[in-house]
């Protein structure tokens, strides 16, 4: 069973998605590829307690790793790069050719399909898809807006984002 609860922070309103006990969902408002409202399951308050404690806690500055079971949906595609997405470091980004590397054994053919898997992350900010940044450095690809990417990013590492570079 699907259950939603939309809750303010500072980068705007989140709903969370509990399926079955587990999260499977953490989406901002206006976000691209965010489900239907037929997708969210009814509302309800039970089985979040822990993800907004954790959240609170994340923007606040006081946790660096979240510690949650989670359900996203995906191919298993996707579920390797969102595995790989949990793997960088608070304060820290990757590349989408770094991520493709690590999941392709050391070759980078798969950044666009990196890319698009990590634009369908479905369960943001707690799998970090903000952390990845072009090969530039450029803040680009960000479902929820090049502004909450900044946002995070500067939460997490606010000398590397006043500094003007992200490596």
């Amino acid at each position: 069973m699907r259950t939603h609860l939309t809750v303010d922070s500072p980068i705007g309103a989140l709903t969370l998605v509990n399926a079955d006990g587990v999260l499977a969902g953490l989406y901002m408002h206006e976000q691209r590829h965010r489900p239907g409202p037929e997708m969210l399951g009814d509302r309800a308050d039970a089985g979040f307690a822990s993800a907004l404690e954790q959240l609170e806690e994340y923007f606040a500055g006081e946790r660096m790793i979240f510690d949650l079971p989670l359900a996203p949906v995906g191919t298993p595609f996707q579920q390797r790069v969102w595995d790989q997405l949990r793997q960088i470091p608070y304060g820290q980004t990757w590349t989408y050719a770094a991520i493709a590397a690590r999941i392709d054994g050391g070759r980078t053919n798969a950044v666009r399909a990196v890319g698009a898997a990590n634009g369908r992350n479905p369960i943001s900010v707690i799998v970090p898809c903000h952390r990845v940044v072009g090969s530039d450095g450029s803040l680009t690809g960000y479902a929820g807006g090049v502004e909450r990417k900044e946002f995070l990013l500067s939460l997490e590492n606010p000398a590397r984002v006043s500094a003007g570079t992200l490596f």
